[in-house]
């Protein structure tokens, strides 16, 4: 059973400053915002109580180092070396003194302190504006102590939503399938993770195949695909409390269920009289709808964020290509034109784009394009990868990359992988095994 998160309580303090930093989000990570991340400040009673409780020496200094690795990630921020800080981080919490700041180019400070208080964790930072010498932000957290990762995320994403405009996605949970053996006998377990990629955990013992986990987009629901003697199933799962339910047994079925954006509903695409079509089913009443009738294969669906629409994936064209059409099934509309086959659409939180895979001339592509097809952008290529999985933002893709393998089916790896729109900021998600099938949770702090 998974430990049921903890609720953080906010208390917002009320300021009043007029910032001058601006981030242009649409450059990806061509001019970094240098940001300077002061070590939180704490007395030597609370560092006792929580190396006791924590076994951390200074969880102060751990709470920014989650903050700092967050934007360096994010490719928008430009963490400077505290090495070349001037100012302690007590009085800088204070009083800053910007022209310390200025002199070695930071744009942005972050201070604060932490303090155990009633056997709880309280947590106060300050952003600052050190250009305009002015307090952008103040906030303050109290959570059970070993909460104390999720609070650096949530700091994290505060000041990403102050300095860009755009809620973050730090506070975030990653599901997946972790992948251990040969290519031929791979055991895979529904794994789950923060999306920096600590706290890792099992949530299925690999007795069973795993396919596809997908994340409600309202509540830490997943819902996914698994043998069970060989018969496929889907399932519910929550994640707070453990429980999993059947939701039914699809014979047939070729790809994994997806939530409606009010969780209210799953789509899913399986195999019936010959055919493969896309079918809703309503989660109170168990009612199953069929939204296609085509002799081709419908595949893949994925629902706008307002719930209008659908894309999809079919080869009613010939050949594999990505289609829109409303969400009862009316208006089938092809968008996908370019050379390839394009499978797996996904579409943005943002509700302006659909991630696919696209498979050209021996290579695997992760792309974007717009919601008619128009803008089509290929953002990164390698011998096999696909499954794109949107941030909550809309910003960032998560997705998983095959290496290649001998006829004995040894020196294979699936690893997962993170990118941003612009097509900058590429790098690897580390997992304790192999993984694919990744799925971005909503933020868990909304």
């Amino acid at each position: 059973m998974i430990r049921k998160i903890i609720t953080l309580f906010l208390i917002i303090i009320p300021i009043n400053s007029y910032a001058l930093i601006e981030i242009d989000i649409t450059r990806g990570n061509l001019d970094p915002l240098p940001v300077a991340v002061s070590p939180l400040s704490i007395d030597e009673k609370s560092r006792k109580s929580f190396e006791k409780a924590l076994e951390k020496k200074n969880i102060g200094e751990e709470i920014s180092s989650i903050v700092e690795n967050n934007l360096r990630t994010s490719g928008l921020f430009n963490p400077l070396s505290k090495e070349a800080f001037l100012q302690a981080p007590d009085i800088a919490n204070l009083k800053p003194r910007f022209e310390d700041w200025n002199l070695i180019k930071a744009q942005a400070l972050i201070t604060g302190k932490v303090n155990y208080v009633d056997d709880k964790l309280r947590v106060e930072f300050r952003l600052w504006d050190v250009l305009a010498a002015k307090e952008m932000m103040a906030l303050a957290f109290t959570t059970v102590p070993s909460n104390w990762r999720r609070v650096g995320h949530i700091i994290s994403d505060k000041v990403y939503e102050r300095l860009t405009g755009e809620k973050g996605y730090f506070d975030t949970r990653i599901i997946y399938v972790a992948e251990e053996g040969l290519k031929t006998q791979r055991i895979k377990k529904l794994a789950i993770m923060d999306q920096d990629g600590f706290n890792n955990k099992f949530l299925t013992l690999g007795n069973e195949l795993v396919l596809t986990p997908r994340f409600n987009p309202t509540s830490q629901m997943v819902t996914y695909l698994s043998y069970f003697k060989n018969m496929p199933r889907v399932y519910l799962l929550d994640i707070e409390t453990g429980t999993q339910e059947v939701v039914g047994d699809f014979p047939g079925m070729t790809f994994a269920p997806r939530f409606s954006p009010d969780g209210k509903k799953i789509i899913m695409s399986f195999a019936k009289d010959g055919k493969s079509d896309i079918y809703t089913m309503d989660l109170v009443n168990r009612i199953v709808e069929r939204i296609t009738n085509h002799p081709s294969i419908d595949t893949s669906p994925s629902y706008s964020p307002d719930g209008k629409y659908i894309t999809f994936n079919s080869d009613r064209s010939g050949y594999q290509q990505i289609y829109i059409m409303k969400s009862d099934g009316s208006d089938v509309k092809r968008i996908s034109f370019g050379n390839g086959l394009y499978g797996t659409p996904v579409w943005s939180p943002r509700g302006d784009l659909i991630a696919f895979t696209k498979l050209h001339k021996g290579k695997f592509y992760i792309g974007v394009m717009r919601t008619d097809g128009k803008g089509e952008r290929l953002l990164t290529e390698n011998y096999y990868q696909e499954a794109p999985s949107w941030s909550p933002n809309g910003r960032v893709l998560i997705f998983y990359r095959e290496t290649k393998t001998n006829d004995k089916g040894e020196g294979f790896t699936a690893k997962l992988w993170s990118i941003d729109l612009t097509g900058y900021n590429e790098r690897q998600i580390k997992t304790p095994t192999d993984a694919s099938d990744p799925s971005w949770s909503s933020l868990l702090s909304n």
